[in-house]
């Protein structure tokens, strides 16, 4: 509804002109004012889209009322009607953009052709404005993705010369995600959620299907807007997420480091998976919290040693170590128990070695009498499980190339990240550490990155529809396609092909 202001001194005329109005069948919100001043005074504490005046009135005519319009800056759309039909006026009028000067008395015919005109100008400039604002959006957006992955903010800031950034507002972030593919279904915009909508968020920018980081502002206590995230996410979409939570960001250059952190934030899920919120100093905060069950360290170091990664194996050593170097009350019966059965998976793996080896080593083991000892045993044998590694010239991952392939043959098709551990027989959060070891890139990272390039691809070389182009790639909501295309390549998918010119180049 559009609000309209008629200016005249005398109420018979103002009367005839909401009697015109209210026969145009359009809706409005109409005001009145009796003399240029008056109108003034209103429109400094109102808006109006439409000014109807006079000219000629006391204390300030309609002429000088559009100059004050014109020099405020006023979005307002002016038409004159009066009995006064002086060049000089007309002229005056034409100089400061009036759309109409009808004169009085007002042709009911001219009035609703003038009326009709004014209001597809509003409808134009309102549809110009909202493509402007959705188009500098798009362009912020691609921004912030380009600063969370390590693109230099000097460089970001000459491309996007006049854009405000004002990347300095954002205070911690937040990563969330899902071990499938959620992001991009129908039902799922945290933007129209009102309960997510009051947590006070900043900024939303999407990863891909299983992660999307949110910004927060310095007023918004992180953890708690993570802890109620994970609970309205649980039930309103009945869907289990992880919330990693980051230190406060004290610039904006430090973005791909808070990124990390919260990367590394979000492997404690593979231990802790009834945990959902994860953040730094997590362990004294929380009382010893965040601790280590035997069985899940003994699984990882089992996947260590199968994955030849003897780095992850030397750091879960330590952990399982420092677990158990102040337990007193723990039997050395139990605690030398499963320090023989982790040897026991080393020697495993080691050439040259035999029963009778493990066995002298194991007796070792419970004829020691110090702690230190007994770890000193286990070192030596992932000492002697490297040199085997480097000498057999292992030279990555079988099961990351696995899934790389299957990535490459079956990006079109749902890529949960539990559906490719399954495919290799690893945990999920093992296998986003070796493949990110491995490849540089997490694992939904890297499925993103190859389903834009394909999506690119066939934009360049197709003439696929982009609907058709979104499904082929893996995204069955051509909205959702459309808003990670943009933030990857800085444009959406339809100026591209026109163009053939991505944003971020």
């Amino acid at each position: 509804m559009y609000r309209i202001l008629i200016v005249d001194d005398e109420r018979i005329e103002r009367n005839g002109i909401r009697f015109l109005l209210k026969k145009l069948n359009m809706e409005f919100d109409i005001d009145e004012a009796v003399n240029g001043l008056d109108a003034l005074e209103k429109m400094r504490q109102e808006n109006y889209d439409i000014l109807l005046t006079d000219v000629k009135m006391p204390f300030m005519d309609g002429i000088e009322l559009i100059d004050n319009v014109v020099n405020e800056k006023k979005k307002m759309r002016c038409v004159i009607f009066s009995g006064c039909n002086e060049f000089d006026y007309a002229k005056r009028a034409i100089r400061l953009g009036v759309v109409d000067y009808i004169l009085k008395p007002v042709d009911p015919k001219e009035f609703k052709e003038t009326l009709e005109k004014v209001v597809d100008e509003l409808e134009a400039a309102k549809a110009s404005d909202e493509l402007k604002s959705k188009s500098m959006e798009f362009l912020y957006e691609h921004a912030l993705y380009m600063l969370v992955n390590g693109e230099d903010i000097e460089s970001i800031r000459r491309e996007y010369n006049g854009l405000n950034l004002n990347f300095a507002r954002f205070k911690r972030i937040l990563l969330v995600e899902f071990n499938h593919d959620f992001f991009g279904r129908r039902d799922v915009d945290f933007k129209k959620n009102e309960k997510i909508l009051a947590l006070g968020i900043q900024r939303y920018l999407n990863l891909n299907q299983q992660q999307e980081l949110i910004f927060l502002g310095d007023e918004t206590d992180a953890v708690y807007t993570a802890q109620e995230l994970a609970r309205i996410i649980k039930s309103d979409y009945d869907e289990e997420c992880f919330i990693a939570v980051s230190s406060d960001i004290e610039n904006p250059e430090d973005m791909k480091q808070k990124v990390d952190e919260l990367d590394e934030l979000m492997d404690n899920k593979f231990y802790h998976p009834e945990i959902k919120v994860f953040y730094p100093n997590m362990e004294s905060d929380s009382s010893g919290m965040i601790q280590f069950d035997d069985d899940t360290l003994m699984k990882q170091m089992k996947q260590d040693i199968k994955m030849k990664d003897v780095e992850a194996l030397r750091e879960h050593f330590d952990k399982f170590c420092e677990k158990y170097r102040h337990k007193n009350e723990c039997s050395q019966i139990y605690i030398k128990f499963l320090y023989s059965n982790l040897l026991k998976d080393i020697y495993g793996s080691i050439d040259g070695t035999g029963e009778a080896d493990l066995n002298k080593d194991v007796e070792k083991m419970y004829m020691t009498t110090d702690f230190q000892s007994l770890t000193g045993l286990v070192e030596v044998a992932i000492d002697r499980l490297a040199a085997c590694f480097e000498d057999k010239s292992q030279t990555g991952h079988k099961e990351v190339e696995i899934v790389k392939q299957y990535i490459y043959r079956n990006y079109g098709s749902e890529l949960g990240i539990d559906m490719l551990a399954d495919m290799v027989y690893l945990a999920p959060s093992y296998l986003s550490t070796v493949f990110k070891k491995e490849t540089g890139q997490n694992l939904s990272k890297f499925i993103k990155s190859y389903r834009m390039e394909r999506a690119r691809d066939m934009l360049e070389n197709s003439m696929a529809k982009i609907v058709d182009i979104g499904a082929m790639c893996g995204y069955q909501n051509v909205s959702y396609f459309c808003s990670s295309f943009r933030e990857f390549y800085g444009v959406s998918p339809q100026k591209f092909r026109e163009s053939g010119v991505a944003g971020g180049e």
